[in-house]
């Protein structure tokens, strides 16, 4: 009995390693009854441990947003309204080049709906969906609610509605709700971002001297020492009230997240790139921006009534006269603050005020101080100058931006990296002292903090040049365009490689895939070039929009022992899970695994491999003989070269054997 009991867990062990169907995130779908016509559907998401489902907001450029398809829509039930998602996370990744957007632990989406026609009971939708760990599963869900029962329930794809409805007519536009803590590490940036901003504007000739005029007039003010700290505080108290309003007059006026969904838009970024040129050529001398005399007039007679009211009025005064240094300071701040939607603009501002009011209360509360500070000159214009410089470097992001959007091409990786080389560069004269500016004060010798300040910007200007060449320049990863928006894949100067590369011709079906590696996307006209040339096959499983697929090639791909065996020793079949090109008519069927209907390219990749190998993550590795039998255990994401290295070698030596 007890080897009975024994072969049936090795069965049963075996199995589990063997079946690698994975699903990570178990859906529940509700309906709830708001009026007589309207209706609210929830879809509520459990996620493992470590795993993550994208939100709809994650940009186009990055892993896959979540989707839905509301089927037999027309004439039927309209969409009221924009559909809610819970609490999200936020994190750069330096794959795509994006924010990415997800949800950990769990997810809830919200949808009201009004029903029109009565005599529509049901309603069918599609849930599309990415999660990701370690590897990646592209998910379709489908759900059925019952206007009449208010039961909710999942449905197989075979189920949904014949009725033709186009993505275009049905996907739903989705703002999420106001979040306290949409992502506690976005917003400590953006408060750390800001109070270095603040410290910034304090080095300007507009804020600096204010500060002994200000300790000045409260030491003169205050009879006692207590009353003239109790006034400090008053003041500096009053500078952050002042500016925390205006961020929150920006989140009120946009919303918590309407410049967070414009930050793919176009004219959103022309425009930013615009005012921020300006702002640039303003630091740099070109011409003052200011607000209207009249306005410090008036703040000024109130300022002069004192008491409590009086203070207030000379920390708005502080925030008018100064305004020519810190507005393009604080405008930059908004936009970068305002792009990441949420209570971002309110955070940005409390850290920009912060800082500004520090030095103000701390000279006030301790006049002596005052002895320890710099004296006013030349060196402030120096920093409103690089201040400007900064902020011509950024603007280009913006226009970047746009161009990638519209993938017009005008403003590719050499471009932008050119831009900047020239930014920085003529910052680093401008340092050393070979160029003048017209505010700068005439001078026969460089400061050693002017002269290490040169020195550094020098090194990062030179950093960015082999990025020309194709160097990664992972330092500033996310700023220019991803190296595949460039002129030439290989930076300039690759072109004789990539003539050599093309001078042997292509066979049928075969393309060039990363680091100009020959690989098919049809797995039937692969095999037969495998066939033909008695090679093994490395059939990838992957995606467009899969994290790790991205890794596994920029990173271990791209080894030269690596490179090398893809190159010479293998025939590369790289079938996209999520293509979403729809197959003919007449290919299109419903799985006889998975009951689901195959309507795209991707939906046929992502059923052959959990068919055939039981298995729907990716990246997803197996090397093949021409009888198309596995030569070895497949693998997932391996991101060990030298691991990765002994697998591809372990298969091709099955096939010579």
């Amino acid at each position: 009995m007890k080897k009975i009991f024994y072969l049936l867990f090795l069965f049963f062990a075996f199995f589990k390693a063997e079946a690698q169907i994975i699903n990570p995130v178990k859906w529940e779908a509700s309906i709830e009854k708001k009026s007589n016509s309207e209706f609210v559907l929830s879809f509520k998401g459990d996620i493992e441990k470590d795993w993550h489902v994208y939100s709809q907001f994650t940009p186009e450029d990055g892993p896959l947003p979540a989707e839905f398809l509301f089927h037999d829509h027309k004439n039927n039930y309209e969409l009221v309204g924009k559909a809610t998602e819970s609490e999200t996370k936020r994190e750069f990744n330096d794959v795509f080049g994006v924010d990415e957007i997800f949800f950990t632990d769990k997810v809830v989406f919200t949808q009201l709906i009004k029903q029109i026609n009565p005599e529509k009971e049901t309603i069918q939708v599609e849930l599309s969906y990415q999660v990701c760990k370690e590897n990646c599963i592209s998910e379709s869900k489908y759900f059925e609610f019952n206007l009449k029962t208010l039961k909710a329930k999942e449905i197989q794809a075979a189920d949904i509605s014949n009725e033709k409805t186009t993505k275009k007519e049905t996907k739903t536009i989705v703002e999420k709700q106001p979040e306290s803590k949409k992502s506690d590490s976005s917003l400590y940036m953006i408060f750390f971002i800001a109070f270095l901003s603040g410290f910034a504007a304090l080095l300007t000739p507009c804020v600096f001297p204010m500060i002994p005029m200000t300790v000045s007039f409260f030491t003169k003010q205050s009879k006692t020492k207590a009353k003239g700290i109790k006034n400090a505080i008053i003041y500096g108290v009053s500078i952050i009230l002042i500016y925390v309003f205006l961020g929150s007059v920006i989140t009120l006026l946009f919303g918590a997240d309407a410049l967070n969904a414009l930050s793919t838009n176009v004219w959103f970024n022309v425009i930013f790139f615009v005012l921020l040129v300006v702002f640039a050529l303003s630091f740099l001398g070109a011409f003052e921006i200011m607000l209207p005399n009249s306005w410090a007039n008036k703040v000024d007679r109130q300022a002069d009534k004192g008491g409590i009211l009086g203070i207030v009025f000379m920390a708005l005064a502080l925030a008018i006269v100064s305004f020519s240094c810190t507005g393009p300071i604080i405008g930059t701040l908004l936009v970068e603050a305002a792009s990441k939607g949420g209570i971002a603009p309110i955070v940005g501002m409390l850290g920009f005020s912060s800082a500004l009011a520090l030095p103000f209360m701390l000279f006030a509360m301790f006049p002596g101080w005052l002895n320890t500070l710099p004296k006013s000159g030349g060196w402030l214009n120096t920093v409103k100058v690089f201040l400007g410089f900064l902020e011509l470097a950024l603007a280009f992001k913006f226009l970047s931006n746009a161009d990638l959007v519209l993938q017009l091409h005008w403003f590719e990786r050499e471009i932008f990296l050119a831009i900047w080389i020239a930014i920085f560069g003529t910052l680093a004269f401008y340092l050393f002292g070979k160029i003048t500016l017209p505010h700068d004060s005439p001078s026969s010798s460089i400061s050693v903090g002017r002269l290490s300040m040169g020195l550094i910007v020098l090194v990062f200007t030179i950093y960015l040049i082999p990025g020309l060449w194709g160097a990664p320049l992972k330092l500033i990863s996310g700023f220019p365009p991803p190296m595949t928006y460039s002129e030439s894949p290989y930076g300039v100067g690759g072109s004789n490689r990539e003539t050599a590369s093309s001078a042997k011709a292509l066979p049928d079906g075969a393309h060039k895939g990363p680091h100009d590696i020959m690989a098919f996307t049809d797995y039937e006209k692969g095999l037969a070039y495998a066939k033909s040339v008695n090679k093994p096959i490395l059939l990838d499983f992957t995606g467009f929009a899969c994290v790790n697929c991205r890794k596994m090639e920029d990173y271990v791909w791209s080894d030269p022992r690596i490179l090398s065996i893809l190159n010479n020793e293998v025939v590369l079949i790289s079938l996209y899970v999520d293509d979403k090109r729809e197959l003919p008519l007449e290919e299109q069927y419903v799985s006889e695994e998975t009951g689901k209907k195959i309507k795209s390219i991707g939906n046929k990749w992502s059923d052959f491999q959990i068919t055939r190998y039981k298995a729907n993550a990716q990246p997803y590795y197996i090397i093949l003989d021409t009888n198309e039998k596995s030569l070895n255990k497949a693998t997932g994401y391996t991101p060990d070269i030298a691991e990765y290295e002994q697998w591809l070698k372990s298969g091709i030596e099955q096939f010579k054997k």
